[in-house]
Protein backbone atom coordinates (compact mmCIF):
# COMPACT_ATOMS: atom_id res chain seq x y z
CA UNK A 1 0.00 0.00 0.00
CA UNK A 2 1.31 3.43 -0.88
CA UNK A 3 1.72 5.55 2.23
CA UNK A 4 1.70 9.34 1.84
CA UNK A 5 2.29 11.50 4.93
CA UNK A 6 -0.81 13.62 5.45
CA UNK A 7 1.21 16.74 6.27
CA UNK A 8 2.85 16.65 2.82
CA UNK A 9 -0.16 15.77 0.70
CA UNK A 10 -1.01 19.29 -0.48
CA UNK A 11 2.51 19.91 -1.74
CA UNK A 12 2.64 16.40 -3.20
CA UNK A 13 -0.64 16.86 -5.08
CA UNK A 14 0.49 20.20 -6.46
CA UNK A 15 3.76 18.65 -7.68
CA UNK A 16 1.89 15.65 -9.04
CA UNK A 17 -0.43 17.96 -10.95
CA UNK A 18 2.54 19.68 -12.60
CA UNK A 19 4.26 16.41 -13.37
CA UNK A 20 0.99 14.96 -14.63
CA UNK A 21 0.62 17.86 -17.03
CA UNK A 22 4.19 17.37 -18.25
CA UNK A 23 3.64 13.65 -18.66
CA UNK A 24 0.41 14.20 -20.54
CA UNK A 25 2.14 16.70 -22.78
CA UNK A 26 5.00 14.31 -23.51
CA UNK A 27 2.72 11.35 -24.26
CA UNK A 28 1.02 10.96 -27.59
CA UNK A 29 -2.46 12.32 -26.81
CA UNK A 30 -5.36 9.96 -27.17
CA UNK A 31 -7.75 11.05 -29.87
CA UNK A 32 -11.16 9.72 -30.72
CA UNK A 33 -11.25 7.14 -33.51
CA UNK A 34 -12.40 8.35 -36.90
CA UNK A 35 -15.76 6.71 -36.35
CA UNK A 36 -16.37 6.12 -32.63
CA UNK A 37 -19.19 3.74 -31.98
CA UNK A 38 -22.35 4.98 -30.24
CA UNK A 39 -21.37 2.74 -27.34
CA UNK A 40 -17.99 4.50 -27.06
CA UNK A 41 -19.62 7.92 -27.00
CA UNK A 42 -22.16 6.87 -24.39
CA UNK A 43 -19.37 5.54 -22.19
CA UNK A 44 -17.32 8.72 -22.57
CA UNK A 45 -20.36 10.84 -21.75
CA UNK A 46 -20.96 8.79 -18.63
CA UNK A 47 -17.34 9.28 -17.56
CA UNK A 48 -17.73 13.01 -18.22
CA UNK A 49 -20.76 13.48 -15.96
CA UNK A 50 -19.29 11.24 -13.27
CA UNK A 51 -16.06 13.28 -13.19
CA UNK A 52 -18.09 16.48 -12.87
CA UNK A 53 -20.19 15.01 -10.09
CA UNK A 54 -17.11 13.77 -8.20
CA UNK A 55 -15.49 17.20 -8.51
CA UNK A 56 -18.64 18.74 -7.01
CA UNK A 57 -18.49 16.25 -4.12
CA UNK A 58 -14.92 17.25 -3.30
CA UNK A 59 -15.79 20.95 -3.52
CA UNK A 60 -18.81 20.47 -1.25
CA UNK A 61 -16.59 18.71 1.26
CA UNK A 62 -13.91 21.41 0.92
CA UNK A 63 -16.50 24.08 1.71
CA UNK A 64 -17.04 22.44 5.11
CA UNK A 65 -13.33 22.20 5.92
CA UNK A 66 -10.55 24.69 6.49
CA UNK A 67 -6.78 24.77 6.36
CA UNK A 68 -4.90 21.87 4.86
CA UNK A 69 -7.91 19.60 4.41
CA UNK A 70 -9.68 22.26 2.34
CA UNK A 71 -6.61 22.58 0.09
CA UNK A 72 -6.34 18.81 -0.35
CA UNK A 73 -10.01 18.43 -1.30
CA UNK A 74 -9.83 21.40 -3.69
CA UNK A 75 -6.77 19.85 -5.35
CA UNK A 76 -8.68 16.60 -5.81
CA UNK A 77 -11.56 18.50 -7.41
CA UNK A 78 -9.10 20.18 -9.81
CA UNK A 79 -7.68 16.79 -10.77
CA UNK A 80 -11.18 15.52 -11.59
CA UNK A 81 -11.55 18.63 -13.77
CA UNK A 82 -8.52 17.55 -15.83
CA UNK A 83 -10.12 14.16 -16.38
CA UNK A 84 -13.33 15.90 -17.42
CA UNK A 85 -11.38 17.87 -20.04
CA UNK A 86 -9.99 14.63 -21.46
CA UNK A 87 -13.44 13.19 -22.11
CA UNK A 88 -14.67 16.48 -23.52
CA UNK A 89 -11.81 16.39 -25.98
CA UNK A 90 -12.68 12.87 -27.10
CA UNK A 91 -16.35 13.81 -27.47
CA UNK A 92 -15.43 16.84 -29.58
CA UNK A 93 -17.07 19.32 -27.22
CA UNK A 94 -20.10 19.45 -24.96
CA UNK A 95 -22.64 16.79 -26.04
CA UNK A 96 -26.17 17.92 -26.66
CA UNK A 97 -27.54 15.34 -24.29
CA UNK A 98 -25.82 13.90 -21.23
CA UNK A 99 -26.74 10.90 -19.05
CA UNK A 100 -27.34 11.18 -15.35
CA UNK A 101 -24.39 10.62 -12.99
CA UNK A 102 -24.18 7.26 -11.27
CA UNK A 103 -26.59 6.84 -8.36
CA UNK A 104 -23.72 6.35 -5.90
CA UNK A 105 -22.12 9.62 -6.99
CA UNK A 106 -25.41 11.49 -6.64
CA UNK A 107 -25.80 10.05 -3.13
CA UNK A 108 -22.28 11.20 -2.26
CA UNK A 109 -23.08 14.72 -3.44
CA UNK A 110 -26.30 14.84 -1.41
CA UNK A 111 -24.51 13.65 1.73
CA UNK A 112 -21.58 16.05 1.19
CA UNK A 113 -23.96 19.04 1.00
CA UNK A 114 -25.82 18.07 4.16
CA UNK A 115 -23.29 16.30 6.36
CA UNK A 116 -19.72 16.53 5.08
CA UNK A 117 -18.80 13.77 7.53
CA UNK A 118 -16.39 10.88 7.79
CA UNK A 119 -19.03 8.65 6.20
CA UNK A 120 -18.90 10.65 2.96
CA UNK A 121 -15.11 10.35 2.82
CA UNK A 122 -15.34 6.62 3.48
CA UNK A 123 -17.83 6.22 0.61
CA UNK A 124 -15.63 8.38 -1.63
CA UNK A 125 -12.68 6.15 -0.77
CA UNK A 126 -14.63 3.11 -1.95
CA UNK A 127 -15.74 4.93 -5.10
CA UNK A 128 -12.15 5.84 -6.04
CA UNK A 129 -11.17 2.19 -5.60
CA UNK A 130 -13.76 1.19 -8.23
CA UNK A 131 -12.38 3.43 -10.99
CA UNK A 132 -12.77 1.81 -14.45
CA UNK A 133 -9.81 3.65 -15.99
CA UNK A 134 -7.37 0.77 -15.49
CA UNK A 135 -9.21 -1.27 -18.13
CA UNK A 136 -10.53 1.66 -20.19
CA UNK A 137 -8.58 1.83 -23.51
CA UNK A 138 -9.29 5.54 -24.00
CA UNK A 139 -8.12 6.60 -20.52
CA UNK A 140 -4.45 7.58 -20.31
CA UNK A 141 -2.08 5.76 -17.94
CA UNK A 142 -1.77 9.07 -16.07
CA UNK A 143 -5.51 9.14 -15.43
CA UNK A 144 -5.50 5.55 -14.15
CA UNK A 145 -2.57 6.40 -11.86
CA UNK A 146 -4.37 9.55 -10.65
CA UNK A 147 -7.38 7.54 -9.54
CA UNK A 148 -5.22 5.18 -7.50
CA UNK A 149 -3.47 8.11 -5.83
CA UNK A 150 -6.84 9.77 -5.18
CA UNK A 151 -7.90 6.61 -3.36
CA UNK A 152 -4.87 6.87 -1.07
CA UNK A 153 -5.37 10.60 -0.46
CA UNK A 154 -9.05 10.10 0.43
CA UNK A 155 -8.03 7.17 2.62
CA UNK A 156 -5.69 9.53 4.49
CA UNK A 157 -8.42 12.13 4.97
CA UNK A 158 -10.86 9.44 6.11
CA UNK A 159 -8.24 8.14 8.54
CA UNK A 160 -8.03 11.62 10.08
CA UNK A 161 -11.77 11.58 10.61
CA UNK A 162 -11.71 8.08 12.04
CA UNK A 163 -9.06 9.13 14.56
CA UNK A 164 -11.20 12.11 15.54
CA UNK A 165 -14.17 9.86 16.21
CA UNK A 166 -14.59 9.51 19.94
CA UNK A 167 -14.35 6.17 21.64
CA UNK A 168 -17.90 6.80 22.79
CA UNK A 169 -19.17 6.54 19.20
CA UNK A 170 -17.37 3.26 18.61
CA UNK A 171 -18.68 1.97 21.92
CA UNK A 172 -22.20 2.95 20.84
CA UNK A 173 -22.05 0.87 17.66
CA UNK A 174 -20.47 -2.22 19.18
CA UNK A 175 -22.39 -2.03 22.45
CA UNK A 176 -25.73 -1.77 20.67
CA UNK A 177 -24.75 -4.68 18.42
CA UNK A 178 -23.93 -6.85 21.44
CA UNK A 179 -27.31 -6.07 22.93
CA UNK A 180 -29.11 -6.88 19.69
CA UNK A 181 -27.49 -10.27 19.18
CA UNK A 182 -27.47 -11.51 22.76
CA UNK A 183 -31.06 -10.56 23.59
CA UNK A 184 -32.42 -11.76 20.25
CA UNK A 185 -30.81 -15.14 20.89
CA UNK A 186 -32.27 -15.16 24.42
CA UNK A 187 -35.88 -14.37 23.48
CA UNK A 188 -35.76 -16.75 20.48
CA UNK A 189 -34.55 -19.58 22.69
CA UNK A 190 -37.09 -18.88 25.44
CA UNK A 191 -39.92 -18.36 22.96
CA UNK A 192 -39.21 -21.65 21.20
CA UNK A 193 -39.89 -23.61 24.40
CA UNK A 194 -43.57 -22.67 24.14
CA UNK A 195 -43.81 -20.72 27.39
CA UNK A 196 -46.32 -17.91 27.92
CA UNK A 197 -45.62 -14.51 26.27
CA UNK A 198 -45.31 -12.89 29.70
CA UNK A 199 -42.41 -15.20 30.53
CA UNK A 200 -40.66 -14.33 27.24
CA UNK A 201 -41.08 -10.63 28.05
CA UNK A 202 -39.75 -11.10 31.57
CA UNK A 203 -36.77 -13.07 30.24
CA UNK A 204 -35.99 -10.38 27.68
CA UNK A 205 -36.07 -7.59 30.26
CA UNK A 206 -33.95 -9.66 32.63
CA UNK A 207 -31.46 -10.33 29.85
CA UNK A 208 -31.34 -6.63 29.01
CA UNK A 209 -30.58 -5.64 32.61
CA UNK A 210 -28.11 -8.47 33.19
CA UNK A 211 -26.20 -7.77 29.99
CA UNK A 212 -26.19 -3.99 30.40
CA UNK A 213 -25.05 -4.20 34.03
CA UNK A 214 -22.36 -6.68 33.07
CA UNK A 215 -21.13 -4.42 30.26
CA UNK A 216 -21.14 -1.37 32.51
CA UNK A 217 -19.33 -3.13 35.34
CA UNK A 218 -16.78 -4.63 32.98
CA UNK A 219 -16.08 -1.29 31.35
CA UNK A 220 -15.72 0.40 34.75
CA UNK A 221 -13.19 -2.18 35.93
CA UNK A 222 -11.32 -2.09 32.61
CA UNK A 223 -10.98 1.70 32.45
CA UNK A 224 -10.17 2.06 36.15
CA UNK A 225 -7.49 -0.65 35.89
CA UNK A 226 -6.00 0.93 32.78
CA UNK A 227 -5.82 4.34 34.44
CA UNK A 228 -4.14 2.83 37.51
CA UNK A 229 -1.67 1.01 35.26
CA UNK A 230 -0.79 4.22 33.43
CA UNK A 231 -0.40 6.13 36.69
CA UNK A 232 1.98 3.44 37.97
CA UNK A 233 4.20 3.76 34.88
CA UNK A 234 4.39 7.58 34.81
CA UNK A 235 7.52 9.27 36.27
CA UNK A 236 6.78 11.09 39.54
CA UNK A 237 8.45 13.39 42.05
CA UNK A 238 9.01 10.69 44.69
CA UNK A 239 12.81 11.24 44.84
CA UNK A 240 13.01 14.93 43.89
CA UNK A 241 13.74 16.10 47.45
CA UNK A 242 16.87 13.92 47.52
CA UNK A 243 18.41 15.40 44.39
CA UNK A 244 20.62 18.05 46.16
CA UNK A 245 22.33 15.34 48.23
CA UNK A 246 23.43 13.15 45.32
CA UNK A 247 27.12 12.90 44.44
CA UNK A 248 27.58 14.95 41.25
CA UNK A 249 30.29 12.62 39.90
CA UNK A 250 28.72 9.31 40.88
CA UNK A 251 24.98 9.57 41.31
CA UNK A 252 22.24 7.04 40.72
CA UNK A 253 19.94 9.45 38.88
CA UNK A 254 21.58 8.40 35.60
CA UNK A 255 20.41 4.86 36.35
CA UNK A 256 16.83 6.14 36.55
CA UNK A 257 17.08 7.61 33.07
CA UNK A 258 18.78 4.50 31.71
CA UNK A 259 16.02 2.34 33.20
CA UNK A 260 13.55 4.45 31.22
CA UNK A 261 15.39 3.67 27.98
CA UNK A 262 17.76 6.64 27.68
CA UNK A 263 21.26 5.99 26.19
CA UNK A 264 24.20 6.07 28.62
CA UNK A 265 25.78 9.35 27.51
CA UNK A 266 22.48 11.17 27.39
CA UNK A 267 21.47 9.77 30.78
CA UNK A 268 24.72 10.96 32.39
CA UNK A 269 24.37 14.43 30.88
CA UNK A 270 20.75 14.70 31.98
CA UNK A 271 21.56 13.52 35.50
CA UNK A 272 24.43 16.04 35.85
CA UNK A 273 22.14 18.85 34.65
CA UNK A 274 19.38 17.98 37.12
CA UNK A 275 21.69 17.47 40.13
CA UNK A 276 23.62 20.68 39.41
CA UNK A 277 20.38 22.66 39.24
CA UNK A 278 19.16 21.13 42.51
CA UNK A 279 22.44 21.85 44.35
CA UNK A 280 22.33 25.45 43.17
CA UNK A 281 19.06 25.87 45.02
CA UNK A 282 16.70 25.64 42.08
CA UNK A 283 13.42 23.82 42.74
CA UNK A 284 13.74 20.11 41.94
CA UNK A 285 12.59 19.28 38.45
CA UNK A 286 13.58 15.68 38.07
CA UNK A 287 10.25 14.55 36.71
CA UNK A 288 9.69 17.72 34.70
CA UNK A 289 12.93 17.19 32.80
CA UNK A 290 11.78 13.67 31.92
CA UNK A 291 8.38 14.13 30.31
CA UNK A 292 6.08 11.15 30.41
CA UNK A 293 5.33 9.08 27.34
CA UNK A 294 2.21 9.89 25.40
CA UNK A 295 -0.48 7.45 26.54
CA UNK A 296 -3.87 7.03 24.99
CA UNK A 297 -6.52 8.97 26.85
CA UNK A 298 -8.84 6.41 28.37
CA UNK A 299 -11.52 8.71 29.78
CA UNK A 300 -13.36 8.38 33.05
CA UNK A 301 -14.42 5.04 34.46
CA UNK A 302 -17.94 6.18 35.39
CA UNK A 303 -18.57 7.77 32.00
CA UNK A 304 -17.44 4.59 30.27
CA UNK A 305 -19.61 2.42 32.52
CA UNK A 306 -22.78 4.48 32.04
CA UNK A 307 -22.21 4.72 28.28
CA UNK A 308 -21.72 0.97 27.94
CA UNK A 309 -24.87 0.31 29.98
CA UNK A 310 -27.00 2.62 27.83
CA UNK A 311 -25.58 1.44 24.50
CA UNK A 312 -26.12 -2.22 25.32
CA UNK A 313 -29.63 -1.52 26.60
CA UNK A 314 -30.53 0.46 23.46
CA UNK A 315 -29.76 -2.61 21.35
CA UNK A 316 -31.17 -5.21 23.73
CA UNK A 317 -34.58 -3.52 23.97
CA UNK A 318 -35.31 -3.98 20.25
CA UNK A 319 -35.89 -7.78 20.30
CA UNK A 320 -38.29 -7.38 23.24
CA UNK A 321 -40.47 -4.68 21.63
CA UNK A 322 -43.01 -7.08 20.03
CA UNK A 323 -43.80 -8.64 23.42
CA UNK A 324 -43.90 -5.22 25.11
CA UNK A 325 -46.64 -4.17 22.65
CA UNK A 326 -48.70 -7.32 23.22
CA UNK A 327 -47.69 -9.57 20.34
CA UNK A 328 -47.16 -13.26 20.94
CA UNK A 329 -46.36 -16.48 19.14
CA UNK A 330 -45.25 -16.50 15.52
CA UNK A 331 -46.16 -12.83 14.94
CA UNK A 332 -43.90 -11.70 17.78
CA UNK A 333 -40.99 -13.84 16.55
CA UNK A 334 -41.23 -12.56 12.96
CA UNK A 335 -41.56 -8.94 14.10
CA UNK A 336 -38.54 -9.29 16.39
CA UNK A 337 -36.48 -10.79 13.55
CA UNK A 338 -37.45 -7.96 11.20
CA UNK A 339 -36.66 -5.22 13.70
CA UNK A 340 -33.34 -6.76 14.73
CA UNK A 341 -32.45 -7.51 11.10
CA UNK A 342 -32.79 -3.86 10.14
CA UNK A 343 -30.78 -2.75 13.19
CA UNK A 344 -28.02 -5.33 12.55
CA UNK A 345 -27.66 -4.25 8.94
CA UNK A 346 -27.48 -0.60 10.02
CA UNK A 347 -24.71 -1.27 12.54
CA UNK A 348 -22.88 -3.52 10.09
CA UNK A 349 -23.00 -0.85 7.39
CA UNK A 350 -21.68 1.77 9.83
CA UNK A 351 -18.81 -0.51 10.82
CA UNK A 352 -18.07 -1.08 7.13
CA UNK A 353 -17.98 2.64 6.44
CA UNK A 354 -15.74 3.37 9.41
CA UNK A 355 -13.33 0.59 8.47
CA UNK A 356 -13.28 1.48 4.77
CA UNK A 357 -14.89 -1.83 3.78
CA UNK A 358 -17.93 -2.45 1.57
CA UNK A 359 -20.94 -1.35 3.68
CA UNK A 360 -23.43 -3.75 2.08
CA UNK A 361 -21.17 -6.78 2.55
CA UNK A 362 -20.53 -5.88 6.18
CA UNK A 363 -24.26 -5.33 6.73
CA UNK A 364 -25.15 -8.81 5.44
CA UNK A 365 -22.28 -10.35 7.39
CA UNK A 366 -23.59 -8.77 10.58
CA UNK A 367 -27.10 -9.98 9.75
CA UNK A 368 -25.89 -13.54 9.13
CA UNK A 369 -23.93 -13.67 12.41
CA UNK A 370 -26.84 -12.34 14.46
CA UNK A 371 -29.43 -14.62 12.89
CA UNK A 372 -27.13 -17.64 13.17
CA UNK A 373 -26.82 -17.11 16.92
CA UNK A 374 -30.60 -16.72 17.21
CA UNK A 375 -31.18 -19.86 15.12
CA UNK A 376 -28.96 -21.96 17.39
CA UNK A 377 -30.76 -20.88 20.56
CA UNK A 378 -34.17 -21.23 18.89
CA UNK A 379 -33.44 -24.85 17.91
CA UNK A 380 -32.11 -25.63 21.38
CA UNK A 381 -35.18 -24.03 22.97
CA UNK A 382 -37.49 -25.97 20.67
CA UNK A 383 -35.76 -29.26 21.51
CA UNK A 384 -35.97 -28.48 25.22
CA UNK A 385 -39.63 -27.53 24.92
CA UNK A 386 -40.50 -30.73 23.08
CA UNK A 387 -38.61 -32.92 25.54
CA UNK A 388 -40.22 -31.24 28.54
CA UNK A 389 -43.67 -31.33 26.94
Amino acid sequence: MLVIPVSKRVRWIALASVEGSRTAASEAPLTAPAQPTPRDRRRWAQYLVDERAEARVYRELAARRDGEEREILTALADAEGRHEAHWLNLLGGEPGRLPRPAAATLLLGWMARRFGSIFVLALAQNAEARSPYQSEPFATPTMAADEKIHHEVVRGLAARGRRRLSGTFRAAVFGANDGLVSNLALVMGIGATGVAPQFVLFSGIAGLLAGALSMGAGEFVSVRSQRELLEATEPNDYADESLPYLDLDANELALVYRARGMPLDEALARARLVVTAAQDGAPPHGAALDPPNDHELVGGAWNAAVSSFLFFASGAIIPVLPWIFGLSGFAAVVTALLLVGVALMATGAMVGLLSGGPPLRRAFRQLAIGFAAAAVTYVLGWIFGVSVG
